[in-house]
């Protein structure tokens, strides 16, 4: 097996990091839609299915062809992907970096994108000849982010929050071994100081040279995973965010026998609460309001059914046994 070998040092732990990047998720939501390396199915098939219209029409409309010839299959034009630099990032800061980009910057990666494709038809190829190719790239990102993700970010932002929160608080608590535990099938942490990586492509070794690791959750990379060790970007772990169908079911599933018992708000959230979870993230993720969430919330911690514990920051809900015990036996 060929493997990406990545060594840690002891200071890479407290220089670690998490970002949520709603460029690399367009970007990428386009590559899924255009069938770049395979369309994905299961988990993003039904948001697939549900958009594609929508795709289409951007498509004829506007040089989307343009963005889509600049990633090829294992390959993406780093410029139409800026680091992101936290959890808050906005698409329109990472709009206005891809603006900015410096021409030859750009000419050099457009070179790069196309030297690694076969036929590239005329017309796409003189929009990427444009001297003003960064802002006009930029513009095309723009509306589609409008027309293609905009609709579902409310959802699809609670959920990357979500798992950002928790492995969060893995990392801080129980080190290395506890944030790469089921992070995802190709990653592995060795108690020798090692994270490996399975590529596929190569069988090497890097540091993270004390620089740390950026995790960058994501809805677009499922089922895969990707490292990257390349400037502009730092050492980062793109991986699959948990709860990727809550993108388009606003309302998790429960059986009739636990609506019946708890009311199918109650029931629904304590069905969701299958991971931890704030009070926003609930209300996001299943349509239901934030007083409503609370309230239905601070009932079901008085039956027993849930606790709250604090993470930095947030207020995170868990199920507790006598919760699972309750879902289990309506559903069966």
């Amino acid at each position: 097996m060929r493997m990406l070998r990545i060594d840690v040092a002891g200071e890479d732990l407290a220089r670690s990091r998490f970002a949520v990047s709603p460029l690399w998720e367009l970007v990428h939501a386009l590559r899924q839609l255009a069938g770049v390396g395979g369309r994905a199915e299961g988990a993003l098939r039904p948001w697939l299915v549900r958009t594609w219209e929508r795709f289409v029409r951007l498509r004829a409309e506007v040089d989307v062809d343009a963005v889509l010839a600049l990633q090829p299959p294992g390959y993406g034009a780093d410029f139409l992907s800026p680091t992101p630099t936290g959890v808050a990032t906005t698409i329109d800061g990472l709009l206005e970096e891809v603006r900015a980009t410096p021409l030859e910057q750009a000419r050099a990666e457009i070179a790069e994108a196309l030297g690694r494709r076969g036929h590239v038809e005329p017309r796409v190829r003189q929009v990427l000849a444009r001297p003003d190719v960064a802002t006009h790239l930029a513009d095309v990102l723009a509306l589609a982010w409008e027309r293609v993700l905009a609709p579902d970010w409310p959802v699809l932002r609670a959920i990357l929050e979500r798992d950002v929160v928790q492995r969060a608080e893995q990392l801080a608590t129980g080190g290395w071994s506890a944030a790469l535990a089921n992070l995802h099938e190709r990653v592995s942490w060795d108690d020798s100081g090692v994270i490996a990586f399975d590529d596929r492509r190569a069988d090497t070794g890097t540091s993270l040279g004390g620089r740390g690791l950026l995790f960058v959750p994501s809805v677009f990379v499922w089922p895969g995973a990707a490292a990257t060790f390349e400037s502009p970007w730092p050492p980062a772990l793109i991986y699959p965010a948990r709860g990727v169908a809550a993108l388009w079911e606003r309302r998790a599933e429960v059986s009739a026998a636990a609506a019946r018992l708890l009311g199918p708000s109650r029931a629904a959230i304590l069905a969701a609460l299958d991971t931890p979870a704030s009070t926003s993230h609930l209300a996001v993720t299943l349509g239901q309001s934030l007083g409503g969430v609370g309230d239905h919330l601070s009932v079901l911690r008085d039956a027993g059914l849930v606790v709250r514990t604090r993470s930095g920051r947030s207020v995170l809900y868990r199920r507790t046994p006598v919760g699972d015990a309750v879902l289990a036996t309506a559903g069966d």
